[in-house]
């Protein structure tokens, strides 16, 4: 009883494996479509990334933050801090 249930499964599994990548196979040069958030041109002109790219982003901009240069008498003399 076991057997045709799994034989069943894996014929049906091979054609929608066969289903899905006919495009890939006839298609000169071709590839799996890009999914990713990043792969997306509308929502990179509007300034939506994946969440690692948007991270890497945060990142740099707190590295470029330049120190407060304070003038005159509340000037700190030490440099430790």
């Amino acid at each position: 009883m076991m057997w045709p249930v799994l034989l069943l499964s894996v014929v049906l599994m091979g054609i929608v494996f066969v289903l899905m990548s006919i495009r890939i196979l006839l298609q000169k040069n071709g590839k799996f479509p890009n999914t990713h958030i990043g792969g997306n041109k509308a929502l990179n002109d509007k300034g939506i990334y994946c969440a690692t790219t948007q991270d890497k982003l945060a990142r740099k901009e707190a590295f470029n933050i330049k120190p407060l240069k304070l003038d005159g008498e509340y000037e700190s003399q030490t440099t430790s801090c």
